[in-house]
């Protein structure tokens, strides 16, 4: 995958991660002044949709480019139930900054689609009908590109094709650019990926838009490389994963003898507060270091039971995503849900203990070495198969461990699975639901058993951890961290 790019506004920088050349371009307020040059030829940017990014993009661009001469403005169903609430966020059709999605289509030099997958699978050939020729397509997910390669289809060759894809939820986007207004660089990360560029301007088309959301460094990749590792990426560590991991992990600790909130603190607190913040700041082998000799034992021996079924899981998520299954799986999931909606998944007893361990919220929690273990493995198989699936080192990095530790995991901590998972798009919701049951099983199965059995270890598998190249990656990377951490109240 060649990953270099030319830019007429922004400057460019090269970085080697893992032994590979990418580069990026670092954003910040101070850069607000090159949009109107980025977005040359552009007069009105249409946000489409109201649901996960829809909201925290259209606000982003419009206070990022306030005071220039481009006009954004968001694009809702008839009678959509979301008017009432961007309209609350400024956007109202007295002022021409709210309208009807197709007219706000057919009038925007750029359109940045944000409806649903499922809305955009649906739909997609009244958009595309829609849009003027030589206007940009952008895009926050390749899902759309997975649906037209699945039927068959493509998008037209009249028009740019780009994508800028926040490294995190819409409620992230929204709440970290908040912040950046006190401390510039404060942001979620993005990557941005060209799929058709007919006047050699979508490269800044879509650094303008990076920038403008707040990101503090934008990574380039492709729209297929996007998709195939976000929805993998989602259905594994960040959300489904992690769900169905501190479900076997809690059950685990009750049945060798922990109390109910002791079970819920060594299991999902100790995950999403000081592992969690551990590897945000410092990286995964921080965690390992910092436990005493008995507990680094215990890690290595829960990570080497751990990291093989659960990359047995990914590979098979990887494999579904890959060849368009799981894309039809959504759409077919979307239409069985409009007779049986998404059900509730924090109503159980570990997650009702959560409500109250967080009421009385210890002020030191522990890492347990188990759960360290655990948790680090299947991180670090998500890692390794990405890499083996030719995924450049920065997507890695970004949707198997920067987006978990610095988007998504303080939502859990701040109010349990729920929170996390339903604040992410419909198709992060319904992969999250469909895979956690499979890490649940699989680890219960396998790794926990292999653990209690004291099954002989892999020292190769671990001697690999300590050696990985992510964690020179992740170093690298650390560079680029938003310059706070988010703040999810508000």
């Amino acid at each position: 995958m060649n990953l270099n790019f030319n830019t007429n506004i922004f400057k460019k920088e090269k970085i080697f991660l893992g032994g590979t050349e990418e580069h990026i371009v670092r954003g910040g307020r101070h850069l607000f002044r090159l949009l109107p040059q980025a977005f040359e030829g552009i007069q009105q940017i249409g946000v489409i949709g109201w649901s996960s990014q829809g909201p925290a993009q259209a606000q982003n661009l419009r206070d990022s480019l306030a005071g220039t001469n481009i006009k954004v403005k968001v694009g809702l169903r008839e009678n959509s139930t979301s008017i009432a609430l961007a309209e609350k966020a400024g956007f109202t059709r007295a002022d021409r900054t709210l309208g009807e999605m197709y007219e706000v289509i057919s009038e925007s030099d750029m359109t940045i689609l944000l409806i649903s997958d499922a809305a955009q699978a649906e739909n997609y050939q009244q958009i595309f009908d829609t849009i003027r020729p030589s206007a940009t397509l952008g895009l926050s997910h390749g899902f759309l590109l997975g649906h037209l390669k699945n039927i068959g289809q493509s998008f037209q060759e009249n028009i740019n094709v780009v994508a800028v894809c926040p490294k995190g939820m819409g409620n992230s986007v929204r709440r970290l650019y908040e912040q950046g207004k006190e401390i510039n660089g404060a942001g979620i990360n993005s990557s941005f990926a060209i799929y058709q560029d007919i006047n050699d301007k979508a490269v800044d088309y879509a650094l303008g838009w990076a920038v403008a959301l707040g990101s503090p460094a934008i990574f380039q990749t492709t729209l297929e490389s996007e998709y195939k590792s976000d929805i993998f990426g989602e259905r594994g560590i960040l959300l489904g994963a992690v769900h169905g991991l501190v479900e076997s992990l809690y059950r685990w600790f009750i049945h060798h003898g922990y109390e109910k909130k002791a079970a819920f603190i060594n299991s999902v607190e100790s995950i999403t507060g000081p592992i969690t913040k551990i590897i945000s700041q410092k990286g995964m082998l921080s965690v390992y270091a910092s436990l005493n000799e008995t507990e680094k034992e215990i890690f290595k021996k829960a990570y080497c039971a751990a990291y093989h079924p659960a990359f047995e899981i990914l590979i098979e998520i990887y494999d579904e995503v890959a060849s368009g299954n799981e894309i039809r799986s959504v759409i077919e999931a979307n239409r069985r849900h409009q007779r049986y909606t998404l059900g509730k998944i924090d109503g159980t007893q570990m997650w009702q203990i959560g409500i109250d361990v967080r009421a009385h919220r210890l002020p030191e929690i522990p890492v347990h070495p188990i759960t360290a273990g655990i948790y680090i493995a299947t991180m670090m198989a998500q890692v390794d198969l990405l890499k083996e699936k030719g995924h450049p080192y920065s997507e890695i990095a970004n949707e198997s461990i920067i987006e978990s530790v610095d988007s998504l995991n303080p939502y859990m901590h701040y109010k349990g699975i729920a929170f996390m998972v339903d604040n992410c798009s419909t198709t992060a919701r319904l992969g999250a639901r469909k895979w956690a049951p499979r890490f649940d099983y699989i680890l219960s199965q396998q790794a926990f058993t292999a653990f209690d059995n004291d099954s002989q270890m892999d020292e190769q598998l671990f001697e690999n951890f300590l050696a990985n190249e992510i964690h020179q990656v992740l170093s690298v990377c650390a560079q680029f961290r938003p310059t706070v951490d988010i703040s999810v109240i508000g």
